[in-house]
């Protein structure tokens, strides 16, 4: 296995991206290369074979690349069954190296698919074998962990049968992989965030514009702030897809009168958080991040890049809207539910921009007259946070918000999903933690740079998150940034410490921090190995908000 710093020095460091050669495809010479298809196949069994390759790629006004599996965006529906042994035979026909990433699935580390961490990447012509047995059920995903590919068509959804099924009855089962598609290379796009963080901010407030008083006006001035910066990139310069397909592809999910349907709701997207709901219909959501959760009816859930949710649904008869809206605002993704070929619902106007409040700065509820001071002062910071030119802003008074419904939602009138609704169908074992553990998400937003406890990945790659085999620790993600970010811990669950009773206390693999806010979880490091640990926002994770977590027995 390639060493780490091997792996930087190869790799030029994750910090000199923007310096990568594109290939031939992103420098306006490809020439040749076969249609995508939209949507994806099922695969199954004991022996699966998936090839990458690339593909051209349309829908609505845009086309361009794509990065395809088996010939397709998404690539092929993966499904296994619980208590089964699978081969996977994956053969990448790229001109560049490549990986698959089997995100939420316990496997051992070196088959967990992330170059420089577990394995050393599939290099061009090879075909590499992951070989693990199944240990869970639900639904998941998975996705490339190579340069940019994900942002260019290489996911796809993954479906674990259990081998007893105790959760609510349904009668149909529908997948909604939501992503989004760009003509843009990814290193083009991160090099125009580099440049300047708000290139692809449409939103921004005027002088006059929005309801903001002339004080807050003055006061977003002077912290050299933007209080509509709630995504990178945005409908400027994405397409928002369900299962592949852009709203002027129309895409319709049938059923029949009468039926449960349950929705299997993956947030594949590379920068995108997404606000989901179907006008008119109630939700209930039965999983988050493939486990089961006690039933919870609502109108409509945040999903972070990175999160699955199911939900089971009774529409009437007739057809329905599936609103995926960015939660900027800024755009959708649409399909249509429906019982009557051809028959569609209305699509309902993209909502007002969201703003962000002092809540979102890290501000509590204390004193906010001296709120640029403090923000600046990283002297607040605990003296195992680096600070530096990467890190420019710092939550004063950071508060637990597993209670926050996500960004634009907390205003909203009908039932929304919060964390704090959350609590696991089954018992987990009742363990206190042996230790805590702070880890600060920090970063500079204005030179686009991002850490954790203010050292980005390729300068502490050598110096990884330690836990003892079967420790069971306390972690507090401490948020300092201005934008939400979704923390995913590869092969492991961790319980939210969210309110519920210690044994009810949800699983999941993804947790969404919000801005200025604190979030906590509970970890048994009962999975040895190596095992990347970052923000799943993929321009953030490849400027540096990313770690090594290194699980091994006790000295």
């Amino acid at each position: 296995m390639i060493h780490r710093r091997q792996f930087i020095r190869s790799t030029a460091a994750l910090a000199a991206f923007a310096a990568l050669p594109m290939p031939a495809w992103a420098q306006g010479r490809a020439v040749g290369m076969p249609a995508a298809r939209k949507g994806f196949d099922e695969v199954s069994g004991e022996d699966i074979r998936l090839a990458i390759g690339e593909s051209h790629f349309a829908t609505g006004n845009r086309s361009g690349h794509a990065v395809t599996v088996n010939g397709s965006v998404p690539g092929p529906l993966v499904r296994l069954r619980e208590g089964q042994n699978v081969r996977l035979h994956v053969t990448n026909t790229l001109a560049e190296d490549s990986s698959i990433h089997w995100h939420g699935l316990l496997v051992p580390f070196q088959y967990d698919g992330v170059p420089g961490v577990s394995f050393p990447g599939i290099r061009p012509g090879e075909t590499f074998t992951y070989e693990f047995p199944i240990r869970q059920a639900g639904t998941y995903w998975w996705h490339s962990h190579s340069g940019l590919q994900e942002q260019a068509g290489h996911y796809g959804p993954i479906i674990i049968d259990p081998l007893h099924y105790h959760g609510p009855a349904y009668d149909r089962d529908v997948v909604l992989l939501l992503s989004e598609f760009t003509p843009t290379h990814g290193h083009e796009i991160m090099r125009k965030l580099k440049v300047g963080e708000h290139h692809y901010n449409r939103q921004m407030q005027t002088l006059t514009s929005g309801d903001m008083s002339a004080a807050d006006r003055l006061m977003w001035g002077r912290m050299r702030m933007n209080p509509r910066d709630i995504a990178d990139v945005s409908a400027p310069e994405y397409t928002y897809l369900v299962n592949g397909h852009g709203p002027a592809d129309d895409l319709e999910l049938r059923f029949e009168p009468g039926e449960r349907v349950r929705l299997r709701v993956i947030n594949g997207s590379a920068m995108t958080f997404f606000n989901v709901r179907i006008p008119g219909v109630e939700m209930v959501v039965i999983e988050a991040d493939g486990q089961a959760v006690t039933p919870v009816p609502l109108d409509e859930f945040q999903i972070g890049v990175a999160e699955t949710y199911d939900v089971i649904v009774t529409p009437g008869a007739g057809a329905h809207t599936i609103v995926a809206e960015a939660m900027d605002r800024s755009g959708m993704a649409v399909a249509t539910l429906t019982s009557a070929p051809g028959a569609r619902g209305e699509v309902p106007p993209l909502r007002e921009p969201v703003t962000l409040t002092m809540a979102d700065m890290g501000m509590g509820h204390g004193d906010h007259a001296d709120m640029d001071h403090s923000m600046r002062d990283t002297s607040l910071l605990p003296p195992h946070v680096g600070t530096g030119p990467g890190v420019d802003m710092v939550a004063p008074m950071p508060v637990d918000r597993m209670d926050c419904p996500g960004l634009g939602l907390d205003t909203v009138s009908h039932r929304v999903l919060r964390y704090t609704d959350l609590a696991a169908a089954d018992p987990n074992p009742l363990r206190p933690p042996e230790r805590e553990l702070q880890i600060h998400l920090t970063g500079n937003m204005e030179r686009y740079m991002w850490s954790f406890d203010g050292r980005e990945f390729s300068a502490v790659t050598d110096h990884p998150i330690r836990f003892g085999f079967d420790e069971r620790v306390r972690v507090t993600l401490v948020n300092d940034t201005m934008m939400a970010h979704p923390i995913h811990l590869h092969g492991h669950f961790f319980e939210l410490v969210n309110g519920a009773d210690a044994t009810r206390q949800p699983r999941k693999h993804t947790l969404v921090v919000q801005p200025g806010g604190k979030a906590t979880f509970d970890l048994t490091a009962n999975e040895p190995g190596d095992w990347a640990f970052h923000c799943h926002l993929l321009y953030h994770m490849h400027a540096g908000m990313m770690q090594v977590v290194t699980v091994r027995p006790m000295a």
